[in-house]
């Protein structure tokens, strides 16, 4: 186990990672830099405490971790890159897609009024929920569901983010925003097969 106050440095260490990463796509993103809102928080977040035991000493590492289940805790980058792209405000309602370990979902937690979270794999919602539950979490409701219809009981969102890679984007999700709402979900785009 690593001393609390050295994963304390290795956090800040991370979050110069990804402010160099940033830089070096900033043509890619269209941006030099991120919200310092949104950086102060991955500085804050331990993310050890979101990967199984075996994999703390990996966990500031700028990139995805195994957490069980052929999932993965997203790099950090990634993550910081999609919350920037939300732009919360603060008194956002969000809906996060794909809640696996957590991370994601406290992050956005730190940022919006409120988080609703889905997540398919039923023990990775009960693991996330008892974790954040027992981190003093009061902004987030979790749902086991297909994370493809959203949650329209809540609906409409200030913004939606979808954690796993779609080749399109729901339709049920877009119809879920409110007028000026924003969607961050990352897209895999087909190039066909040529015979």
């Amino acid at each position: 186990m690593i001393a609390e106050d050295s994963y304390t440095k290795e956090r800040a260490r991370m979050v110069q990672e990804i402010e160099a990463e940033v830089e070096h796509t900033s043509r890619l993103i269209g941006k030099g830099s991120f919200d310092a809102c949104v950086m102060a928080v991955m500085n804050k977040v331990a993310r050890h405490k979101f990967v199984p035991s075996d994999k703390e000493p990996f966990a500031y590492l700028n990139e995805p971790l195994n957490i069980g289940f052929g999932q993965t805790i997203s790099q950090p980058y990634i993550v910081a890159l999609m919350t920037d792209l939300l732009a919360l405000r603060g008194d956002d309602i969000v809906l996060e897609v794909g809640t696996g370990c957590g991370y994601q979902t406290v992050i956005l937690s730190e940022l919006a009024k409120q988080v609703y979270t889905v997540e398919v794999i039923r023990d990775l919602s009960e693991q996330a929920r008892e974790r954040l539950s027992a981190m003093g979490r009061t902004n987030i409701e979790f749902r086991v569901a297909d994370g493809y219809h959203g949650w329209s009981q809540h609906a409409p969102f200030d913004a939606i983010m979808v954690t796993a890679a779609a080749e399109t984007v729901p339709k049920s999700l877009v119809d879920q925003l409110k007028p000026g709402g924003r969607i961050a979900i990352p897209w895999v785009l087909r190039t066909p097969v040529r015979p």
